[in-house]
């Protein structure tokens, strides 16, 4: 450090001083600046996992939505497979040839399949199996 007149040469006093400033800057405004940019990422976390949770309600609102249509689509499926059978039952009432029908028709099929069918007719003219076997 030179002197003239008996004082520091300025650029090294100005120097000094800005180190001196810089050094105030990073002692003081370090651990603000930490405690800022934490705050910030607190801020990001919590935004994170606020848009998170949204997304999992909407998901569940929607597999809530999916399961009530479902829902009502199998009551509505269930709905006419019961005025079917009210049909189908209420047309078999009193048919007796129909069911006779079925029943001779059954057998075709049965003896289609290797099935043999021994029966024995009734007064009724209704047969009763009295006997199934495979070949």
């Amino acid at each position: 450090m030179k002197q003239q007149n008996g004082f520091i040469d300025p650029a090294i006093a100005l120097i000094a001083v800005g180190v001196i400033v810089v050094g105030g800057i990073i002692f003081v405004g370090g651990p603000q600046y930490n405690v800022w940019q934490q705050s910030l990422a607190g801020k990001a976390e919590l935004q994170k996992a606020e848009y998170t949770r949204q997304v999992a309600v909407l998901e569940a609102q929607a597999k809530k939505d999916s399961a009530q249509q479902l829902a009502d689509a199998e009551i509505i499926r269930a709905t006419g497979v019961a005025k079917a059978n009210q049909i189908i039952g209420d047309s078999l009432k009193d048919n007796r040839e129909y069911l006779q029908y079925l029943y001779i028709t059954g057998l075709e099929d049965g003896s289609k399949n290797g099935n043999v069918t021994i029966y024995v007719p009734t007064e009724g003219g209704m047969p009763v199996p009295t006997l199934q076997m495979n070949k």
